[in-house]
């Protein structure tokens, strides 16, 4: 999943303080930013791939461990990358923070200050 540079894409649960921080830090950095709650997260196999593949980590790696889902469920249990995704698909609260993507790039906000890393454009980003 790719963005236009000049705007941030950010999947995050709106009742989580800490995800509303990393939202208003997104907004502090971009002009354009489109805030999407996690159920509003994107659905087919395809899109979390390419966002797994920008943000350069396993998909279990997104998944709280502490959420009483994934310890009633999920823990214990190994499943396949096509698995995982799907887990995710159905179960986006689950996720443990934020994600954020700009341009090709993707990161896992576990702070809001990690939305700062998408804040450095180059002029390839731009276009230039």
């Amino acid at each position: 999943m790719k963005t236009h540079p000049r705007e941030i894409l950010i999947y995050y649960n709106p009742d989580s303080s800490t995800d509303r921080q990393t939202v208003a830090c997104a907004q502090s950095i971009a002009a354009h930013v489109r805030a999407y709650s996690y159920d509003q997260a994107p659905s087919s196999p395809t899109s979390w791939q390419q966002i797994l593949k920008a943000i350069g980590l396993h998909p279990k790696e997104l998944l709280n461990k502490a959420h009483p889902y994934y310890q009633a469920y999920i823990r214990g249990r190994e499943f396949d990358e096509e698995g995982w995704i799907k887990i995710i698909m159905r179960n986006p609260q689950l996720l443990k923070a934020p994600i954020a993507i700009r341009g090709d790039k993707a990161i896992l906000c576990c702070s809001p200050y990690d939305i700062l890393r998408l804040g450095e454009l180059t002029t390839a980003d731009l276009g230039v």
